[in-house]
């Protein structure tokens, strides 16, 4: 009777770890050392910064021989009006980077105005129930004009829904 070998353990590998070098060569041809940057970017620059940008890439000036290592440019992906405000709170935004970093890596931003690539788009509000519209609704007879009060109506059911 033939001897069959016991097969040994299995040890699978998260994807994680297979995929680490493929993400790590990707992030770094942009730029990026490490990419905590990039996926830490909402802890980094506050929800509210997070939300209306992403950083896109990091762009180091090419070193020069016997001089300091000049600090690099951040440049950012921002939503449409949101730019400007970015731009307000940039000194406050490059401090949050570098203390990320532990060193002064970034000296300035660089914005792009253009549609994010995330995907998780806050979902469109519903419009409020009927019952709720015609409730406040009786609360607007004062209202002469039968467009402004039903708009309001609408205005106010989602007021307090919200």
């Amino acid at each position: 009777m033939p001897k069959f070998s016991k097969p040994g353990p299995i040890s699978a590998k998260p994807l994680s770890v297979l995929l680490n070098d493929l993400f790590s060569d990707a992030y770094a041809k942009q730029g990026f050392a490490a990419r905590e940057l990039v996926t830490r970017w909402a802890e980094i620059a506050g929800p509210e910064i997070a939300r209306h940008s992403e950083p896109l890439k990091i762009q180091w000036p090419r070193p020069v021989q016997g001089q300091p290592q000049e600090p690099a440019t951040l440049v950012l992906r921002v939503e449409g009006p949101m730019a400007l405000e970015i731009q307000h709170a940039s000194d406050a935004l490059l401090q949050r980077v570098n203390r990320f970093f532990g060193w002064s890596a970034v000296g300035r931003l660089a914005l792009r105005q253009g549609p994010l690539s995330r995907r998780d788009r806050p979902a469109r509000p519903r419009a409020p129930d009927a019952q709720a519209v015609a409730k406040v609704a009786e609360t607007l007879s004062a209202v002469e004009d039968e467009e402004l009060r039903a708009a309001l109506a609408r205005l106010g059911a989602s007021i307090k829904r919200n």
